[in-house]
């Protein structure tokens, strides 16, 4: 009987603190800071996947503890041979298909909102990806950004608070245009027109990278990315055209 008293006494909190481990394992979500407002959405989208994953799991952790000792054995008397609870299946099957629902209409949602293409953009830069750099031109400013001597790295600059569009091109094989800070990546695939819309949000300095092996020098392809406010932008492209001419 003491015994039986005492794992009452010990299950609650035993329980309890399961699920607080579990929970807390979950804190901190991983992601670089977000610098584009399509970021902050799919920053978003993941919280919420997170906190989805962290309540299921700690539920299920909670409901298993809960299982395991309110009904271990304690005699050598059978136990309920019931075989069925349509009450309780039907609510096990909805839940989780509600979850699913809910989960998969955010992602339609947010992804909308990342790959969505405006129709004027304010600034557009051409992106080509090859073995083993990258150029980007900006075709209305008539700049082009290249690698610099002795392996100094491309340089991308944009303008905070506009709209930028980029046209995806792979001169050879496939690449990948991966800006973490974006939390995004988009594949340049030769003969395959694809493109993606950023609107950054703060000013920062970051490395972009080829997140696709393509071939021998893949690790060398990395690009520096410079957002800047608008004057400092404008001003970067008029030194870019002085010094072409």
């Amino acid at each position: 009987m003491r015994r039986r008293v005492a794992w009452r006494r010990i299950a609650p909190g035993a329980v309890a603190a399961g699920t607080l481990a579990l929970l807390l394992s979950a804190c901190g979500d991983g992601l670089p800071e977000p610098a584009t407002e399509q970021a902050d959405d799919t920053a978003r989208l993941w919280i919420v996947f997170l906190v989805a994953a962290g309540v299921v799991g700690g539920a299920t952790m909670a409901l298993i503890l809960w299982a395991a000792l309110r009904y271990r054995r304690r005699s050598d008397e059978l136990p309920d041979q019931r075989h069925s609870n349509v009450k309780l299946e039907a609510l096990y099957t909805a839940v989780p298909v509600l979850i699913v629902a809910v989960l998969f209409g955010l992602s339609v949602v947010a992804e909308e909102e990342v790959t969505h293409l405006s129709d004027d953009p304010d600034v557009v830069v051409d992106v080509v990806g090859y073995q083993w750099q990258w150029s980007f031109t900006y075709p209305d400013e008539r700049v082009e950004s290249l690698p610099g001597p002795a392996g100094e790295l491309p340089e991308l600059v944009l303008p905070v608070g506009s709209s930028v569009r980029f046209n995806l091109v792979g001169a050879d094989v496939i690449h990948s245009f991966w800006v973490p800070e974006f939390l995004s990546k988009r594949d340049l695939i030769p003969g395959v027109h694809n493109s993606i819309e950023v609107t950054v949000t703060r000013p920062g300095v970051w490395t972009g990278r080829c997140a696709e092996f393509c071939g021998l020098d893949h690790w060398k392809m990395s690009f520096t990315v410079r957002a800047v406010a608008p004057e400092e932008y404008e001003a970067w492209l008029d030194e870019r055209r002085a010094a072409a001419a």
